[in-house]
């Protein structure tokens, strides 16, 4: 199973570069990477098997990089994969005050 990522700034409609992003499983973290300059991370993890994961976005070093007051200083996403044969998109749409996901493809 391969895991890919890409944070959008819904306030500006660009990519949000340089989001730190952690991947982990059962409380360990696994992988780490920092989102390229199409807001994106093509693998953070691979070969990963079934399993109740979270994703952690630093939002809150973002948001001051651009002098924006925001409200989450990070965001988490737990999903459950039960098909690790799959590919698992997980997007995150941005703004200060708000925030939504969805699973890609």
């Amino acid at each position: 199973m391969n895991l890919s990522t890409h944070v959008l700034d819904a306030t500006t409609g660009q990519p949000a570069v340089g989001i730190a992003v952690t991947l982990s499983l059962a409380g360990v973290v696994i992988a780490a990477d920092v989102t390229d300059d199409d807001g994106r991370i093509a693998a953070l993890g691979t070969d990963l098997a079934a399993g109740v994961y979270r994703l952690r976005f630093d939002t809150a070093a973002y948001f001051a990089a651009h002098s924006i007051t925001g409200f989450y200083p990070e965001v988490l996403i737990t999903f459950d994969i039960t098909d690790a044969a799959s590919h698992f998109h997980v997007p995150l749409l941005l703004s200060p005050y708000a925030y939504s996901t969805y699973r890609g493809s």
